[in-house]
């Protein structure tokens, strides 16, 4: 499987989305739609930048009883994605019934994967607010392996610890890997990040970059600085 380099277009309108993916004659990086851009313009949104050629990871994190996730999949299995996620803190029973919706009739489904800790969470975060002792490490391993457990294509989690899931769940377990910073850049209210080189260094197959893109004053040259990093 090849690596990738995902856009993170986090705009407010249709019309920001545009005029940004325009700046990139020829281009069709794979972009991820979150919850910002699809609550704001809805379904529409994902079949028209799909229309454009572009790969598209819906990052809308479900997570809710099994029945409710198998449901709403169900939906999103129909808009072409090409990826899309849940909390693998839903557990189980809610992941298999996340792939059962997502399956579609004759047995295809976009890729599959789970959120294990976000990357604004911090062992000191989680200890705190979440009541979870353990070390992020471990809870981060076990959520993969559960993820794989129950049939889940690969996980979203820290660059930091890519290397890890691949050695816990395998090589062909994806993971896709927000928090990546240039070096030379701002690492936000992320606190968990690493450059590209250093993500492929450890084994991530996609990293999601946002701001160090978008708000670049060239955000092509700024995709393409990713793309040389991560992928060569």
């Amino acid at each position: 499987m090849g690596r990738d380099v995902i856009v993170a277009c986090d705009f407010s309108s249709a019309e920001e989305v545009f005029a940004f993916l325009d700046k990139f004659e020829g281009k069709k990086p794979f972009v991820k739609i979150g919850m910002e851009l699809f609550y704001a313009e809805g379904p529409a949104i994902v079949k028209e930048i799909k229309k454009r050629g572009h790969k598209i990871f819906l990052d809308l994190k479900l997570h809710d009883i099994p029945n409710t996730v198998k449901k709403a999949m169900a939906v999103l299995s129909k808009l072409d994605v090409d990826m899309c996620n849940l909390h693998a803190a839903g557990a189980t029973q809610m992941m298999q019934g996340a792939i059962e919706g997502l399956t579609r009739e004759d047995g295809t489904r976009p890729i599959l994967i789970a959120v294990t800790q976000l990357t604004s969470t911090d062992q000191e975060t989680m200890e705190r607010d979440l009541l979870i002792k353990e070390p992020i490490d471990k809870v981060v391993m076990h959520y993969a392996l559960t993820a794989k457990n129950a049939g889940l294509d690969g996980v979203v989690c820290s660059p930091l610890e890519a290397g890890k899931v691949h050695e816990t769940c395998g090589k062909d377990f994806i993971t896709v890997t927000p928090g990546v910073r240039f070096a030379d850049g701002d690492i936000g209210d992320q606190k968990r990040v690493m450059t590209p080189a250093q993500a492929k260094e450890i084994g991530s197959d996609y990293i999601v970059v946002g701001r160090p893109i978008t708000a670049s004053a060239d955000p092509v040259a700024a995709y393409e600085r990713c793309v040389r990093e991560f992928i060569g």
